[in-house]
């Protein structure tokens, strides 16, 4: 489950090891240039292309952990990039990977929070992607203004006494792209890409945020499978 201890003197600039696995292989269907956003399209220079941006998987999607499925962008340079998919529901409850973690809790809502399924890569690994604050820990990554990732356990034990972040979730793995890797998935119209929302990520319930991402979209999740050709 969760490392009991993992404070890396890295993890302030890096939240994963972007590019440790391939994240996935296969393409989803191609979408027209209303309903997909190609690298080529969005200008492959700038090395925080997709940070803070949700991938939304296409219909079709092969890979089962992307299907449907939402993944949130923390991090992506020339040298890859590293996200959290942020609608798969785990076998585990927070206080499950607390009680591993040998953290009492006794807030019945803190311990039946849900954890989610990050991603492929390092699935013993626990991720916070939370609300920014003032309030410093000890290993973190600030996605952007509004958004922070923090794998240390003292946003958990804070967490469990009540004292954590309003606004966050917890998920186990990440997935990493290798450098290129997005990009060429990007080209082969394998993702619809859309800023974040982060009342999808924290008020939308899991079931229903694949739809609403695809709706910042601009278009009817209904009518998405009728798309066809590239941006």
């Amino acid at each position: 489950m969760v490392k009991s201890s993992d404070k890396d003197p890295d993890a302030r600039d890096k939240p994963g090891s972007a590019g440790t696995r391939p994240a996935r292989r296969k393409a989803g269907p191609r979408g027209d240039a209303a309903a997909t956003q190609s690298i080529d399209r969005l200008g492959a220079a700038s090395a925080q292309l997709l940070t803070g941006h949700f991938l939304i998987a296409m219909p079709g999607m092969g890979d089962p952990n992307f299907a449907r499925g939402i993944t949130f962008v923390c991090q992506h340079s020339e040298d890859g990039a590293m996200g959290l998919v942020v609608n798969r529901l785990s076998d585990y409850r927070l206080g499950d990977v607390l009680q591993q973690m040998h953290m009492p809790c006794e807030r019945a809502e803190v311990a039946g929070a849900p954890v989610l399924v990050g991603g492929p890569v390092q699935p013993e690994r626990g991720f916070v992607l939370h609300a920014s604050s003032k309030r410093e820990w000890d290993s973190s990554y600030r996605v952007n203004d509004a958004l922070t990732v923090t794998t240390s356990r003292d946003i958990l034990a804070a967490m469990a006494d009540g004292d954590g972040p309003d606004r966050a979730l917890v998920a186990l793995g990440y997935a990493g792209w290798g450098a290129g890797q997005l990009e060429q998935e990007l080209r082969e119209n394998a993702w619809l890409t859309v800023q974040a929302d982060e009342r999808i990520l924290f008020d939308t319930a899991l079931d229903d945020r694949w739809g609403a991402a695809v709706a910042l979209v601009g278009i009817n999740p209904a009518n998405l499978t009728s798309y066809s050709g590239r941006a």
